[in-house]
């Protein structure tokens, strides 16, 4: 079995630990303002905070996975991960989650999509859509299942016995499956897909393989109009998701619904995620990656404009489908076409800047999201904002062009 598979497999169980994780943060939001007592969007500045800090991380991560391998990056963002879990759990006042939970868990898991991908990229060239459909659905399993089981921990124990659970699990998992990690197909003496190959090669035949004729370095990759738009694109997409994540259990909570049921929301999230990425990212691989990322998006503002006046349980659930499956969609896009245009030799790095977008808009979303709400008692202004960014989105990738175009 060509190893490239392992790595895909490692990649979609550490990405379900650390990205459900991540998306699951609405169902402790309520929780942590009864806690200590503070207003909505005070509670979702340490998330807003995590992953503005998750920015720099991201960067840093890149770069460290070119350098040192995604193996090293791997265990160390599973201490971190596991750590700032078992320390928010003891956490006694507001401004120490903005340690234990922003900063160390954006160490942990910061970089994680961009070492996970660019990994798999690195691997994969003629299935690379779905490669990194297949790696990033990892996201929506870990949401699909963490999301219910911490609101059972939650409402059986409470969120300090959450946090204590999530931790163990996460520091064991994340760890265990980076040892599995190896950095390119060329240790193996293979060419990405599985073709074998006499010497290490840095580069790929163009006539072999649809990809760019040169591997180009961040330097030369940050020059070009490419490179931003991809950029905004992600920061639009992410704005709009994070705040769905972050508001949607409250939201529903807040119009009558039970917060199991509410929670069961993010699950239905999260299995349109995987399904998005999966059917997605193969059907990119033959009928082109942009025009089904555009689509994408503009299907996620479509239900946005139901989720504005869904007061009903089953107008939620009903939401939930296509928004996370063609969520799931654009972002596996986003993704194979940054190795499609710049190459792979330097995909860490330059995955990790434009990561950092995607990190920047899940700050700013959750931040516009409890602010509205705190000003106004309601989301419907919050999800307009949200409509709004996803129509960017739409037209920033639109504007995308190969190297060759």
């Amino acid at each position: 079995m060509f190893y490239g598979w392992v790595i895909v497999g490692s990649g979609f169980f550490m990405s379900a630990i650390a990205i459900g994780a991540r998306f699951c943060y609405g169902v402790f939001l309520k929780p942590l303002q009864a806690e200590f007592g503070i207003t909505r969007a005070a509670a979702s500045s340490f998330f807003s905070v995590n992953m503005l800090l998750s920015c720099l991380v991201a960067i840093l991560g890149g770069w460290a996975m070119d350098r040192y391998g995604p193996k090293k990056v791997g265990i160390l963002m599973g201490t971190f991960t596991g750590l700032s879990f078992l320390l928010t759990s003891q956490a006694n006042a507001p401004w120490q989650l903005f340690i234990t939970y922003s900063l160390l868990f954006s160490v942990g898991t910061g970089a994680i999509y961009t070492v996970m991908n660019a990994t798999s990229s690195k691997w994969f060239v003629k299935k690379r859509g779905l490669v990194v459909g297949v790696t990033s659905s990892g996201g929506g399993l870990g949401t699909l299942v963490i999301a219910p089981f911490s609101t059972y921990l939650i409402s059986s124990f409470n969120w300090r016995t959450a946090f204590i659970v999530l931790g163990v699990i996460s520091w064991i998992g994340i760890v265990a499956l980076s040892l599995l990690l190896r950095k390119d197909p060329g240790d193996f003496g293979l060419l990405p897909d599985g073709v074998k190959s006499e010497t290490r090669q840095g580069r790929v035949n163009n006539k072999a393989w649809d990809v760019p004729r040169a591997d180009l370095s961040l330097g030369q990759a940050y020059r070009m109009s490419q490179f931003w738009l991809l950029g905004f694109s992600w920061l639009f997409i992410s704005l709009s998701l994070h705040m769905v994540f972050v508001h949607i259990v409250p939201h529903a909570v807040d119009e009558g619904i039970s917060p199991m049921d509410a929670s069961f929301i993010l699950s239905l999230l999260g299995v349109a995620n995987i399904l998005g990425r999966l059917v997605l990212g193969r059907l990119s691989d033959t009928v082109g990656r942009k025009p089904l990322a555009v689509i994408g998006a503009l299907t996620q503002c479509a239900a946005l404009l139901w989720l504005m006046w869904a007061g009903r349980l089953w107008m939620l659930y009903a939401f939930a489908i296509p928004f996370g499956f063609m969520f799931g969609g654009a972002s596996a896009m986003i993704t194979a076409l940054i190795g499609d245009i710049f190459g792979t030799r330097n995909l860490g790095a330059i995955m990790g800047v434009l990561i950092a977008g995607f990190a920047l808009g899940a700050a700013i979303g959750p931040a516009i999201g409890g602010y509205i709400f705190d000003v106004s008692g309601q989301y419907f202004v919050a999800f307009v904002a949200g409509a709004f960014a996803l129509i960017l989105a739409a037209f920033t990738l639109a504007l995308v062009r190969k190297v060759s175009d």
